[in-house]
C-alpha cells in the first residue's frame, strides 16, 4: 500500500468519525433543553478527534520495511 492511498485512507476515516460524532453532539445541542450541557463535552471531543488524526497521519506516513537483498 502506497503512502498516498494511507493518507487518502486516513482522511477519510478521520472525516468519518468526525462527522458520526460532532453531527449528533450539534444536533443535540441545538435542539435539546439540556444540550447546553453538552457544551462541556466540546473540548474533550476536539482533543480526541485531534489525537486521532494525529494517529491516523502517523500510521499513513509510517515508512515501509526496506526491501531486503536478493536471496540466493
Amino acid at each position: 500500500m502506497t503512502v498516498q492511498t494511507r493518507l487518502i485512507l486516513a482522511v477519510a476515516a478521520w472525516c468519518l468519525v468526525a462527522v458520526a460524532l460532532v453531527l449528533p453532539l450539534v444536533w443535540l445541542i441545538n435542539n435539546r433543553d439540556w444540550g447546553i450541557g453538552l457544551m462541556l463535552l466540546t473540548p474533550v471531543m476536539v482533543y480526541a478527534l485531534m489525537r486521532l488524526g494525529r494517529a491516523l497521519e502517523n500510521w499513513a506516513r509510517a515508512s515501509t520495511p526496506p526491501d531486503h537483498p536478493q536471496r540466493r
